[in-house]
């Protein structure tokens, strides 16, 4: 019996590591400020070995970002990936049923502050906050932004002479453009922070106008839609995430972009799960996210959050979509969205 026992401790030692990992780990350790908290992050994370990523990064670019980070520390990434509400309501869904499977999570800001307001991430002291651009972190440190999606025009450029562009969100309004507007569906948020930079009275006011002279074609997906201006399907789409087009446009597709002014910006976020089976993992996933997985997503096309990155696009004048009053007003904005947008769609 003696042998037995010692047989069942020595598979434990084999195959228990996560378990004691996740015993052994100080939660104080993901909030220290200590000179010693990488380092001891790296260990903790690599007795852990693995983490659960849930993340709305697009599926493509998954892998640029993921495989440094497991060959550098030693630990594995298994992801899920689905849009910025799917990866919210299954967090939520899983969490409030006490499954905790997912360790850290990557999505929009307003995604982050639901699960923040939900209490169902935790505090963590990433020594990267301080490079980060003003904003990108939150008072409660929960979660942090990684990167700032830059809603732009894309345009097809066998439709849409360069000398026809607009300048401005009013030369939207001129006639020439019946008909041949492309929006997601999706993109509330754009329409708030540009209505709001307007003066609300006169940014609705342009919306209708929009809506009920030239029209907007609904589209589902930002891939989508700028697949379909691409395509030639839609001459000019409104509503892109600029990476899209500038991706396609390197690899020799018909399509171009400008951003007007002042140019929209969603960020997206990382945050650790309070009941992660993998803290320290996740820390030290969160703490790359933010630091040397920076240049990955500039080589992307994105737009890192670290101020040590430079990047073409900061020299827009930018408008960051605010994750509270998302939140706060989604009712008041969801109607006259519904009511301007939806109802005016063509």
């Amino acid at each position: 019996m003696v042998r037995k026992a010692w047989g069942v401790v020595a598979c434990l030692s084999m195959w228990g590591l996560t378990f004691g990992a996740l015993a052994q780990t100080d939660p104080n350790l993901l909030r220290s400020q200590a000179p010693d908290r990488t380092a001891k992050l790296m260990a903790a994370a690599k007795a852990e070995g693995a983490i659960t990523l849930y993340t709305s990064i697009a599926e493509k670019d998954l892998k640029p970002l993921i495989e440094p980070f497991e060959k550098k520390y030693g630990v594995k990434v298994s992801t899920w990936r689905a849009s910025g509400d799917s990866v919210m309501n299954r967090t939520l869904n899983e969490t409030k049923a006490k499954r905790y499977n997912v360790d850290v999570v990557h999505a929009g800001t307003v995604e982050l502050e639901v699960l923040h307001r939900e209490k169902m991430l935790q505090a963590v002291a990433s020594p990267h906050f301080a490079d980060l651009m003003p904003g990108s972190v939150p008072n409660h440190k929960e979660y942090a932004t990684t990167i700032y999606s830059m809603w732009v025009q894309a345009y097809n450029t066998g439709n849409v002479k360069k000398t026809d562009l607009p300048k401005t969100y009013q030369d939207l309004l001129d006639p020439k453009w019946k008909g041949r507007l492309g929006y997601e569906v999706e993109n509330i948020d754009w329409f708030v922070t540009v209505v709001q930079s307007m003066g609300e009275a006169k940014g609705l006011q342009f919306f209708r106008e929009l809506a009920s002279t030239n029209g907007v074609s609904v589209r589902k997906g930002h891939t989508n839609l700028t697949n379909m201006v691409a395509a030639g399907e839609v001459p000019m789409a409104l509503t892109v995430y600029n990476y899209m087009p500038e991706q396609l446009k390197k690899k020799g597709a018909p399509i171009d972009w400008i951003a007007l002014q002042p140019a929209v910006v969603r960020g997206n976020a990382v945050g650790v799960m309070k009941n992660a089976k993998n803290p320290a993992a996740a820390a030290l996933f969160m703490d790359y996210l933010l630091g040397e997985g920076q240049q990955a997503y500039a080589d992307l096309e994105y737009l890192p959050a670290n101020t040590k990155i430079p990047s073409t696009l900061r020299n827009y004048k930018m408008l960051v979509v605010d994750p509270e009053e998302s939140l706060d007003r989604r009712d008041k904005w969801r109607k006259l969205y519904d009511d301007i947008i939806m109802r005016g769609a063509k």
